[in-house]
C-alpha cells in the first residue's frame, strides 16, 4: 500500500510503499478518509518525544477519520508501530461512527487540539463548576483558538488570550477573547497579564507555553490581591520545558498545579468526552481550520507554514 513514510529519525515523511497493516483478534481494516498533521505526530516522528519508539521505518500518524468495510465513517487511532495513520490502510481496535453532516476534514483537524482544553475544562467543570473566568496562555495557535471555543461552548463569561503576534491576536479577539500581547520581557509580560487580570485571579489557567510565559503569569497571580483558588493545567511547553513556581504563589492562596495529557486521563472518560467532542465540531459550535492535501503530497503538508492544520486525504 502507499503511505507517508519517515525513513530515519528527523527525516520528512515521503509518500512510499509500505507494508499492509497487520491484523489480530479485535482489529479491523479500515480506509484513511482524512488524518491531520498535529505538532505531536512531527515530535513522535523525530524520535524526540517521550512515546517515540525509535522504530524506523514507521509510518506517523496519531488519530483518523476512517471509513470501515461496510462504509461507515469512523474516528480511530491508537495505531499499532510502526504502523500510523498517514496510509490508505490501517488496523484499529477504537472505532467512533461520525454523526451524519460531520465534515470528516474538520474533525481530522480538530480532535487532537481541542481536546487538549476540553478535558481540563470539563474536568473542571465536573468538580468546582463552570469557571467565570479562563486564562489561556498560547491562545495564538491552534489548540488556543480552540481553547477560547470550548471555553466559550460550556459558559465561560470571561476568556483572557495571552500568546504573541499582533495580528493573530487580532483574530483570536474576534473569537471573543480578551487579549494580552507577550513582548518575551518576563516582567514586562507579568504586567500586562496582571493588568489584564485587574486584581481578579481566575479560575483556571490553561497553559500551552510552559517556560518563561509560564513564570510571568505566575509573577502575575502572586501579585493579585485576596485568596481566590486558581487551578493552573500545564498542557504544553512550546517555550521551554522548565519553569520555576515562586513559593510566595504557593502560600499566598488556593493554587493547584497539573498537568494535562493521554497519561493523565481515565480514558473510558476520554473517548466519551472525544463523542461529546466530534458533535461540538458537527454542529458548527466549534470552528476548525484546516487545510487538506492529498497523501500523495504529504511532503508538502509537512512544510506547510503556520496556519491551517495540514489534513492529509485518501487520493
Amino acid at each position: 500500500m502507499k503511505a507517508a513514510v519517515v525513513t530515519t529519525a528527523g527525516a520528512a515523511p515521503e509518500y512510499l510503499d509500505f507494508p499492509e497493516p497487520e491484523t489480530g483478534p479485535g482489529l479491523q481494516i479500515v480506509d484513511l478518509v482524512a488524518a491531520a498533521i498535529h505538532p505531536i505526530v512531527r515530535h513522535k516522528a523525530s524520535g524526540e518525544h517521550y512515546s517515540s519508539t525509535g522504530q524506523y521505518p514507521l509510518v506517523p500518524g496519531v488519530d483518523a477519520v476512517a471509513r470501515t468495510a461496510d462504509g461507515t465513517l469512523v474516528y480511530t487511532g491508537e495505531i499499532e508501530a510502526p504502523w500510523g495513520t498517514y496510509a490508505e490502510r490501517m488496523a484499529v481496535a477504537m472505532t467512533l461512527p461520525l454523526p451524519n453532516g460531520a465534515d470528516p476534514v474538520a474533525v481530522a483537524a480538530g480532535i487532537n487540539p481541542g481536546m487538549s482544553s476540553w478535558m481540563p475544562l470539563i474536568t473542571h467543570a465536573d468538580e468546582h463548576g463552570t469557571p467565570d473566568t479562563v486564562m489561556i496562555l498560547g491562545v495564538t495557535g491552534a489548540a488556543g483558538g480552540l481553547a477560547v471555543q470550548n471555553a466559550q461552548a460550556l459558559g465561560v463569561r470571561r476568556v483572557i488570550g495571552v500568546g504573541r503576534g499582533a495580528d493573530d491576536l487580532k483574530r483570536v479577539a474576534g473569537l471573543g477573547a480578551e487579549t494580552v500581547e507577550l513582548v518575551g520581557d518576563k516582567g514586562a509580560d507579568a504586567a500586562a497579564i496582571g493588568a489584564a487580570l485587574g486584581g481578579k485571579a481566575p479560575e483556571l489557567v490553561l497553559d500551552f507555553l510552559w517556560g518563561g510565559a509560564a513564570e510571568s503569569a505566575f509573577q502575575a497571580l502572586a501579585d493579585v490581591p485576596g485568596n481566590d483558588a486558581t487551578s493552573f493545567v500545564e498542557i504544553g511547553s512550546v517555550i521551554g520545558e522548565q519553569a520555576s513556581v515562586p513559593a510566595s504563589l504557593l502560600r499566598s492562596r488556593p493554587f493547584r498545579l497539573s498537568g494535562s495529557g493521554i497519561g493523565s486521563f481515565d480514558m473510558r472518560r476520554y473517548f466519551a468526552e472525544v463523542a461529546a467532542y466530534v458533535q461540538l465540531i458537527a454542529d458548527g459550535k466549534v470552528a476548525v481550520d484546516a487545510q487538506p492535501y492529498p497523501l500523495s503530497r504529504v511532503s508538502e503538508a509537512w512544510a506547510a507554514p503556520a496556519g491551517p492544520r495540514p489534513v492529509l486525504i485518501a487520493g
